[in-house]
């Protein structure tokens, strides 16, 4: 169901920003992020209490969210009317070479994302059992790590009004993808002021490329298919999140935990290697 979120909040913000959209998407998905953090940050609250109710309140702040919405957010200025389904237009936007690149340096960035989410509790636990830091707060430390990237999703926005958005994601994408090869030698270090500071780059870097690569593929996807194109993407961005979470889940099994996060590294070489391959 995320994936039926993302493109039509950024289709809504395509429809009131012609100019400035990686502004507007880096506010956008800054927003998202932080939405994703919150639960943990509720779990710090309620640490006395069932998990059940982290699911409960969650799910009320997003019907709140979604009735926001749906009663405060009317059609934008530029919004294109839907078109009639057709299944061989949601590909067209692929014989755009612009839009090739955009799109598949987004699912680079996806290969690596949720999973470095979804592990994140995981590294941190990894660390204190290993080191001495038994006070250690698991879930606050995941909230602002992760919530950290809102930040980095806001000002990888502003900057790209200035640079461009496909240097700043480039950027991005490159320094998230040297922090996946070099996680092991963080991962091992006594020093907890280093970890926690090469998790905190590690989480500004792995999502300020993320409204940077919507705002690519909304620009150069067709006109009257941006709301589909973006829909497409994200799609195919999501289901990749599915391999990438399931096979590090597994590999898990089979080798030293302070090595994994390695082959998250994958998905930035190739987003790199598409975007680079286009400039």
């Amino acid at each position: 169901m995320l994936a039926g979120i993302y493109p039509v909040g950024m289709k809504i913000a395509s429809d009131y920003f012609k100019d400035g959209l990686g502004k507007s998407l880096g506010f956008l998905v800054g927003a998202l992020v932080l939405g994703t953090a919150f639960p943990h940050l509720l779990k710090t609250f309620t640490a006395d209490f069932p998990w059940k109710y982290v699911i409960y309140a969650t799910s009320t702040l997003s019907l709140i969210g979604a009735s926001c919405v749906f009663f405060l957010v009317p059609n934008g200025p530029f919004r294109m009317a839907g078109q009639k389904f057709d299944f061989s237009a949601c590909l067209s936007g692929f014989k755009n070479i612009n839009f090739r690149s955009a799109a598949f340096g987004y699912f680079g960035h996806m290969w690596e994302l949720y999973t470095f989410w979804a592990f994140l509790p995981g590294i941190l636990l990894l660390y204190k059992s290993t080191h001495d830091v038994a006070k250690l707060n698991v879930s606050l430390f995941a909230f602002l790590i992760i919530a950290s990237g809102g930040l980095s999703c806001m000002l990888g926005g502003l900057l790209s009004q200035k640079f461009g958005a496909k240097k700043i994601a480039t950027i991005a994408l490159s320094v998230s993808g040297l922090c996946c090869l070099l996680s092991p030698i963080f991962l091992f270090a006594d020093s907890v002021y280093i970890f926690f500071m090469f998790l905190f780059i590690w989480g500004l870097a792995a999502t300020a490329d993320s409204p940077l690569f919507s705002s690519l593929v909304a620009k150069n996807a067709p006109e009257h298919l941006r709301g589909t194109s973006l829909t497409l993407v994200n799609c195919i961005g999501f289901a990749i999140t599915i391999v990438s979470i399931q096979l590090l889940n597994i590999l898990s099994k089979e080798m030293n935990s302070h090595y994994l996060y390695m082959v998250l590294a994958i998905g930035p070489i190739l987003g790199l290697w598409a975007l680079l391959k286009r400039a």
